[in-house]
């Protein structure tokens, strides 16, 4: 039996990067992943990567920003599925700058899609859930939610936001027979890392104890355990995932 046979997994963000190596993890673990973005060409790449695994895969095209498109996603599974397991809130943007550079633009972008968006996705599924007594939310938070970092003033805001809607969670919907955690990733190698010049890439790696920055894989493989029944005394929990660069 494989770790997640059976289990309904939305991904959001699921088209790139941690998402679509999520999606691919969940689905070689016997889920069937529900893959949301705002591309429609990328969503079908990735459902279609997804059901050559062998999985059964569904893919929508979702705004976390549009209250509307996510209720009416969620709706589409439940109906299609009967019930929904995990949801992972991956989606995510930077948009950085300093303080005194920022523009509300800037700033209101990302609390939208990081900050609102997983709020809009959790409320969403949570009646469903706590029907059910069981289920799962996972949020991605970062080490730069926990230790902060220079030019990043809104995504640190809503990686530290993340982890106080996950610490809230876990006690409200604990009692529910649902569980909430958060993963922090570290320096991940992930397209939103493409425009950064080579030598400031190598100045990451220096940073971590094991010289190099994490794989989307390494960071799929905690949100499955995580989703799986193995974690069922997991609640609550904030899992950095930096190859020990706070260290």
């Amino acid at each position: 039996m494989k770790r997640l046979d059976g289990k309904i997994s939305i991904i959001t963000g699921a088209a790139q990067g941690i998402g679509l190596a999520t999606a691919l993890k969940f689905a070689r673990e016997g889920a069937t992943v529900i893959v949301c973005d705002v591309k429609q060409a990328a969503v079908d790449e990735a459902v279609s990567q997804c059901q050559a695994t062998g999985a059964t895969a569904a893919g929508f095209v979702m705004d976390v920003t549009q209250r509307e498109m996510v209720d009416a996603v969620v709706a589409q599974v439940k109906e299609r599925f009967g019930r929904i397991d995990v949801l992972v809130n991956n989606a995510g943007i930077t948009q950085d700058a300093r303080l005194q550079k920022m523009t509300l633009e800037q700033f209101d972008k990302v609390i939208d899609v990081n900050l609102r968006g997983v709020f809009h996705c959790a409320q969403a599924v949570a009646d469903t859930l706590v029907a059910q007594g069981s289920g799962v939310i996972l949020n991605a938070s970062s080490v730069v939610g926990i230790y902060g970092n220079f030019g990043q003033t809104n995504y640190a805001a809503t990686k530290f936001g993340v982890i106080g809607f996950t610490k809230t969670w876990s006690r409200e919907l604990g009692p529910k027979g649902v569980r909430v955690n958060a993963v922090a990733p570290g320096f991940i190698q992930t397209p939103i890392l493409s425009t950064i010049p080579e030598k400031v890439i190598q100045e990451m790696e220096h940073r971590v104890p094991l010289r190099r920055l994490g794989q989307p894989e390494e960071i799929a493989n905690v949100y499955a355990f995580l989703a799986s029944d193995e974690a069922s005394y997991i609640n609550g929990a904030v899992i950095e995932v930096s190859g020990g660069m706070s260290v």
